[in-house]
């Protein structure tokens, strides 16, 4: 989605800016996470004010967050953005985190998360942002530019097909963690088409996915449909 949204003309983009707080206030392990902790601001709160709510010189600025970032973060500037909450089926989620955290919980999934943002935007939309738009990555896969002229939409933005297509490889928004998570998404030059997953999720994960379905299931009322 971000690769998508920096081939706009009208639009900056940047990478996790709250990685390092939530690696901080966890202390969870990640790969690479020295080099993320050296090199963003680890206060959530200061990242809030001085990055994500500062002036840029564009009038659009897209944030690539991870909702589980949001950790002891004062949440009420979420009423002040638009907010796209984008969510994949837990199994094809798992089968992909468990790459890199084989020992994944709940709590890596961000779903809790995105239900508590989901519930915060569902109370204070009435400020300056919108109401949440919630995308499943299998939807948007299937018909990626149906889904993004309806978030363009929603947002009040015009559809620049630009962003259907990408250059290969980094870019230079990409955060210090990208050669540990960006493998896939550096070979690619667009939206591949979805394709069913061959995966086995490894066993001391299925009660992960038995939790995470249950939350996944009070997104899908929200979600941007395809006809």
């Amino acid at each position: 989605m971000m690769y998508s949204w920096r081939q706009r003309s009208d639009t900056t983009v940047l990478d996790e800016p709250l990685y390092a707080h939530y690696l901080r206030t966890t202390g969870r392990r990640h790969p690479g996470d020295a080099d993320v902790l050296r090199s963003q601001d680890d206060d959530g709160n200061r990242v809030v004010e001085q990055v994500i709510m500062a002036d840029y010189d564009t009038p659009v600025v897209f944030f690539k967050q991870m909702a589980k970032h949001l950790v002891e973060v004062d949440r009420t500037f979420l009423s002040s953005t638009n907010n796209i909450l984008l969510t994949r089926e837990p199994y094809d989620m798992l089968t992909s985190l468990q790459n890199q955290l084989p020992d994944a919980s709940l709590d890596d999934t961000g779903f809790v998360e995105l239900l508590e943002i989901l519930d915060h935007l569902e109370t204070h939309h009435h400020g300056t942002g919108s109401a949440p738009i919630v995308v499943d990555s299998k939807i948007l896969l299937l018909d990626p530019q149906s889904v993004l002229e309806q978030i363009c939409n929603r947002l009040g933005l015009t559809f620049e097909p630009a962003m259907l297509s990408w250059p290969p490889g980094p870019k230079p928004e990409d955060g210090v963690w990208a050669p540990h998570w960006y493998e896939s998404v550096h070979r690619s030059t667009g939206w591949s088409p979805w394709k069913a997953k061959d995966v086995e999720l490894l066993p001391n994960l299925k009660p992960v996915l038995e939790q995470a379905t249950a939350l996944y299931q009070r997104l899908v009322p929200y979600m941007i449909t395809v006809s």
